[in-house]
C-alpha cells in the first residue's frame, strides 16, 4: 500500500507466504490498490507497484473477512484523493492490533457497501 505514494515502480519479491494466510493476502493486496487507481502486477510471487505519489482512491475493496486488509485499506483511505475505499464486509474483530477499532474519527474513511 505504501508503494502506491512513491512515485516510480517498486518490486517486493518472494511474498509466497501471502498467499497462504487469512486470504491470499498477495492477490487481495494487488485487488485493492487495482480498484483504488493503482497499476500494479504479480508475477509469480512478486508484487510490482507502479507509484504516482497519490492514490485517487474510492474503490471497492473485498477484505475477504481479513483483518490486515481490512486495516490497510483504511489507512489508505485516510490518505486517498476521493472518499476513502468502500468494503464489501465490515472488519474482522481486530487480531494483530487490539486497539484498532475503526471509530467517528474515520468515519466515511471506509464505508461498507
Amino acid at each position: 500500500m505504501a508503494a502506491s505514494f512513491a512515485e516510480g515502480t517498486t518490486i517486493m519479491r518472494g511474498l509466497q507466504e501471502l498467499r497462504v494466510k487469512e486470504s491470499d493476502r498477495l492477490e487481495a493486496t494487488a485487488a485493492m490498490l487495482r480498484v483504488n487507481g493503482i497499476k500494479v502486477e504479480i508475477a509469480g510471487d512478486d508484487l510490482i507497484v507502479e507509484g504516482r505519489g497519490h492514490v485517487p482512491g474510492g474503490g471497492l475493496v473485498a477484505t475477504h473477512m481479513d483483518h490486515r486488509i481490512a486495516m490497510s485499506a483504511l489507512v489508505m483511505g485516510l490518505a486517498s484523493r476521493q472518499a476513502g475505499p468502500r468494503s464489501t464486509t465490515p472488519p474482522p474483530s481486530p487480531t494483530s492490533f487490539s486497539g484498532f477499532h475503526p471509530d467517528d474519527a474515520l468515519a466515511g474513511v471506509l464505508s461498507f457497501a
